[in-house]
């Protein structure tokens, strides 16, 4: 089986790629020929997914998946969450974006945050999503070179290491995306 992820994140497609195996074929936005922006103008995490894994099945005629991953920090009343990609502006640079929240919560004891994922399939015009949660902790610097994003800064709950700090294979095992993708490849192997 053919599959479009439908992102243009390399690193999610490296960490996906590793999950599906050898079962489903996945296709980049590149490998499809789709160089555009997707649009992403829905203000929860289920309504970005399934804009941009129907505007590839609909433009490309292709069957696909989006994913949106929003962190959620109590501190800040569930903020950056949807607008995790962009919480630093419209450049959308990582660590403009991890310095912004770091500095918003220079003064919060509770550093409690969560990672969300709605992966939306598009499979022959049929829709679904599958959803993925993982808790944890804002550490007040950046440890670990790995993963891409809020990795650097963000402790999964009973570990003592960042998400930058583990290898793929490890966060794997556990992150928000990764629990999303189990849920979308039992799905897919029904």
């Amino acid at each position: 089986m053919k599959l479009c992820f439908a992102t243009n994140n390399e690193g999610k497609v490296n960490e996906i790629r590793k999950l599906l195996g050898e079962e489903i074929e996945l296709l980049s936005l590149k490998d499809i020929g789709c160089t555009e922006e997707l649009p992403e103008t829905g203000v929860t995490l289920e309504e970005n997914s399934r804009q941009k894994a129907a505007y590839v099945y609909e433009k490309y005629q292709v069957n696909s998946f989006a994913d949106d991953t929003g962190l959620e920090v109590a501190a800040l009343d569930g903020a950056p969450g949807v607008y995790s990609a962009r919480y630093a502006g419209p450049e959308c640079l990582a660590e403009n974006n991890m310095n912004l929240l770091l500095e918003n919560l220079k003064d919060k004891d509770n550093r409690r945050a969560a990672f969300k994922t709605c992966i939306t399939l598009v499979l022959d015009g049929e829709y679904r999503q599958f959803f993925g949660t993982v808790e944890g902790e804002i550490i007040r610097e950046k440890k670990g070179a790995m993963g891409f994003g809020y990795d650097p800064i963000f402790r999964p709950e009973g570990l003592e290491v960042t998400f930058a700090e583990m290898t793929i294979e490890e966060k794997n095992k556990m992150s928000h995306r990764a629990r999303a993708v189990v849920k979308l490849v039992e799905y897919l192997k029904r």
